[in-house]
């Protein structure tokens, strides 16, 4: 699930993207989860996965996000510009650890091995989108026409601010939506899939 509100944190990991586009400071944060059966590890996601505000609820992993935006004018004697601007992408991704048992069960090690990728690769898609929404705002605040004040330049940045981020957290929703509804047709192609891998020798076994 995705969360725009950003907790302090220590940083593990750094990402830039390429120069000429937003920046981009990502970090992980991991929370730990025991448990021997399936049921135990069901019951460690509920109770030990992040709150996200948006539901109110615990998942089994979260992205927390916020966007900050600076931006310079140029002012002359009949108009007023954005000179420059800059967004900055700040995302924290939590995902689940398993703290596997020595002798749990194969089945078990295939399900969580096959759960916590699909909710690393669904949480990371959630970075993607805010990724093309900060570069999509940037790029839409520099193309912004001169405007005749600087009061009227800096209300048409806010407006376009906020324009782009409604439409990001919309995407993010339905993103998040469609999820849901493919969620177990998905993880069961997922365990067959991880199975033929695992029996033709291309994995190794969980």
């Amino acid at each position: 699930m995705m969360n725009r509100s950003l907790l302090c944190t220590l940083m593990l990991s750094l990402a830039v993207m390429p120069a000429g586009a937003a920046n981009l400071v990502k970090t992980y944060s991991y929370f730990s989860v025991n448990g021997r059966t399936l049921d135990d590890i069901e019951k460690q996601l509920t109770k030990n996965g992040p709150e996200v505000k948006s539901t109110g609820s615990r998942h089994p992993g979260a992205t927390q996000m916020a966007f900050t935006t600076r931006v310079s004018y140029a002012q002359t004697a009949t108009s007023c510009r954005i000179a420059n601007a800059l967004v900055t992408l700040k995302v924290k991704v939590i995902l689940p650890e398993w703290r596997r048992p020595r002798k749990s069960d194969p089945e078990v090690r295939l399900f969580w091995d096959t759960l916590s990728a699909d909710i690393k690769r669904h949480e990371e898609r959630h970075v993607e989108i805010a990724k093309n929404h900060a570069r999509e705002l940037e790029d839409a605040l520099k193309a912004t026409y001169p405007q005749k004040t600087c009061e009227a330049a800096r209300a048409k940045a806010a407006e376009i601010s906020a324009a782009i981020l409604a439409k990001h957290d919309r995407a993010q929703a339905e993103f998040d939506r469609v999820e849901s509804v493919n969620f177990e047709s998905r993880i069961i192609r997922l365990l067959r899939y991880r199975m033929e891998r695992t029996q033709s020798g291309q994995l190794p076994p969980t």
